[in-house]
């Protein structure tokens, strides 16, 4: 009898006392200082900054939280689409919109909605409305899927595996299904009404919550992510993001699932947990830095080059230049990005090489490739 109760009890949520998390205040209390001092500095540097530079800081973070976010669960977003589709959404000026996938378009929507909308309530029709939008044919992949609902569990209890077939490990299994919609009552009246608990604090307790009820066939994960980003747009005071706690999740996968397993089949003690996540958010923060030198840059180029006769072509490649091209500036990739041929491509290059706005990479190799002048 006592075997079979302990393997029953494999899990936090399988305890007696859950959902009742304990922590122990004082192993975290300089990393929670820490975090607090980095938040405040990084909201009074952008709030120094004009409208237009945060304009950019905002539509960078976002767009880096959107793409990192959907790649965590292994889905490839086009960059051009997000930030396209974030810009049309938040009513900024955006040269080189272009049409987005709905599937893009959803996951925007529900974390524009999650940080813009953070004050407003959570509630259960929030969140079928955010699954709606990540999966709107129905479908993850090839898979029907139930969407704006709990889960089923009509092929089986839902479970985290890995390995192949006969060498299967279960790292995780969430609640069953017939229990999710007591268990999102229990958690969505905690986040909607627990006052004492510091707000970052909440956010990392939420975050290990959500997935560990699993509510939903698939989506769990970004949904998490974007219930962390709404509380810790609350602990900011601003509905306005300048760091991406998803993009540093995605720097640091292989630790982020080797804690949220350690603390699934751990006790209600999530202290090590919460270490985690404060030093991944202090990570966060201080990564933010690369974000703000880029927009900088970007806003004395274009401030540089304020009378320099460019063309509307040659401004959206240098644009997507600016904005973090990744690899190298060949004629083959701008006449791509510009939608021309090779030669007019050779001519746009050869004119802002003149204009010393580009120029040749001092290594040869058997294609020339070009970069931007300092």
């Amino acid at each position: 009898m006592l075997q079979i109760l302990r393997r029953m009890e494999n899990y936090i949520h399988q305890k007696e006392n859950w959902p009742n998390f304990t922590w122990n205040s004082n192993e975290f209390v300089n990393l929670l200082s820490e975090t607090r001092n980095l938040q405040g500095r990084l909201i009074g540097k952008m709030e120094s900054l004009g409208f237009e530079l945060r304009d950019e800081a905002l539509l960078e973070t976002l767009t880096l939280d959107v793409l990192k976010s959907s790649e965590i669960e292994g889905e490839l977003l086009n960059p051009e689409q997000v930030r396209s589709s974030i810009a049309q959404r938040l009513g900024m000026e955006f040269a080189g919109a272009i049409s987005s996938d709905r599937n893009v378009d959803g996951m925007v929507e529900m974390m524009i909605d999650a940080t813009n909308n953070c004050f407003k309530p959570l509630a259960k029709d929030r969140l079928f409305d955010w699954h709606a939008a990540l999966f709107p044919m129905g479908r993850s992949g090839i898979f029907k899927i139930t969407v704006a609902d709990w889960r089923k569990d009509t092929a089986g209890q839902m479970q985290v595996v890995s390995g192949s077939a006969g060498r299967e490990k279960v790292h995780f299994q969430a609640p069953d299904a017939d229990l999710i919609e007591n268990e999102m009552n229990q958690f969505l009246k905690w986040f909607n009404q627990e006052k004492n608990i510091d707000l970052v604090i909440k956010a990392a307790i939420a975050h290990l919550w959500f997935v560990t009820i699993h509510p939903f066939q698939d989506g769990n994960g970004r949904i998490a992510r974007a219930l962390t980003d709404m509380l810790l747009a609350q602990s900011d005071k601003s509905t306005q993001r300048f760091y991406s706690m998803s993009a540093q999740i995605r720097v640091e996968r292989k630790g982020y699932y080797e804690i949220l397993e350690k603390s699934q089949k751990g006790n209600l003690d999530i202290t090590e947990w919460i270490k985690w996540f404060l030093n991944c958010l202090i990570n966060a923060l201080n990564a933010t830095d690369k974000i703000l030198t880029r927009v900088l840059f970007k806003a004395d180029f274009w401030r540089r080059h304020s009378k320099t006769i460019i063309i509307e072509r040659q401004r959206k490649v240098l644009n997507k230049i600016l904005d973090g091209f990744e690899g190298k500036l060949t004629s083959m990739k701008w006449a791509k990005m510009a939608k021309c041929s090779k030669d007019t491509a050779i001519r746009d290059i050869n004119d802002l090489i003149k204009k010393n706005i580009l120029q040749k990479e001092p290594e040869g190799g058997r294609s020339t490739n070009y970069e931007l002048k300092k």
